[in-house]
């Protein structure tokens, strides 16, 4: 089993809440728990995400997710970090997959932490297929995905009435690189919302393309960096001042597009630490 990037001895003092828990499998099989951690808010975790982690053996987790999150799973479970960089990773998706089989064969409870939601552009479908493969338990756990995240804190709702009777998700990462080769006639349809992942470098493309298939170049849009985080940056623009606006910005960031995005507010966002967290870090 790869040793690379596996962090530990961290704090104990963790939140355990009431009701029905998950448990480490029962006998030599152990499971594997995909779980959405969310956009890096540790408030946005949900319940029963924070007590899948609280159990874990080993947490797989994206190098996306906060030291926030990662600091509530039990001082004792065996971390493994498989970010994934722009065409630098530390593990392909194959490895990722056996990682995750041979550790649940090992009658291990496996975490396998994403950003955002596993099944919203998180590879989480082809991770359960491999469990499932291999005989192995897998369970998923949604999260909160950065597009509701970053609609929210600028307070610019992906659908509104009268301004955007739609909403797509779409990625704005092409295998090659190059801008995603998309059904560009839908995305340009006015009173819609497209919210483009993994698209800041391809902001100039991908707005050209929008205007050239009839989006307007006036529409409202939005770039959210870092959306939920301390450090999130929000900027208010056009379709057509997209790219410049985005040049401007490094981190992970959503293009949004549309309509309903005149109502967004540029800026940044405070961070609540809840009770919660809080008392999960004493």
């Amino acid at each position: 089993m790869p040793q690379r990037r596996d962090r530990s001895g961290r704090r104990d003092g963790l939140v355990v809440l009431g009701g029905a828990s998950a448990r480490k499998a029962p006998g030599p099989a152990g499971a594997v728990w995909l779980v959405g951690a969310g956009p890096g808010d540790p408030e946005l975790l949900t319940i029963k995400a924070l007590k899948v982690l609280q159990r874990a053996d080993v947490v797989v987790h994206d190098g996306l997710v906060t030291e926030e999150i990662l600091d509530l799973a039990p001082a004792a479970a065996r971390r493994i970090s498989v970010a994934k960089r722009k065409s630098r990773h530390s593990y392909s998706q194959d490895e990722i997959n056996r990682m995750l089989v041979a550790f649940a064969r090992e009658g291990l409870m496996v975490v396998r932490l994403k950003g955002g939601d596993p099944f919203i552009f998180g590879r989480g479908g082809e991770e359960l297929e491999a469990c499932r493969a291999a005989g192995v338990e897998c369970h998923v756990i949604p999260g909160v995905t950065a597009a509701l995240a970053a609609g929210a804190s600028a307070g610019a709702p992906l659908t509104h009435r009268g301004a955007a009777q739609a909403v797509t998700f779409v990625t704005g990462h092409a295998a090659s690189g190059k801008a995603p080769d998309l059904d560009w006639a839908s995305l340009a349809r006015a009173n819609h919302t497209v919210v483009i992942y993994m698209g800041l470098s391809q902001a100039a493309p991908i707005a050209a393309r929008l205007m050239e298939a009839g989006r307007a170049g006036a529409t409202p849009a939005l770039i959210v960096e870092n959306a939920s985080r301390p450090d999130e940056r929000r900027v208010v623009t056009t379709l057509a001042g997209l790219a410049e606006a985005a040049a401007a910005l490094s981190g992970p960031a959503l293009l949004i597009v549309g309509e309903a995005m005149a109502l967004a507010q540029a800026g940044g966002a405070e961070s609540l630490v809840s009770d919660l967290v809080r008392e999960a870090r004493a």
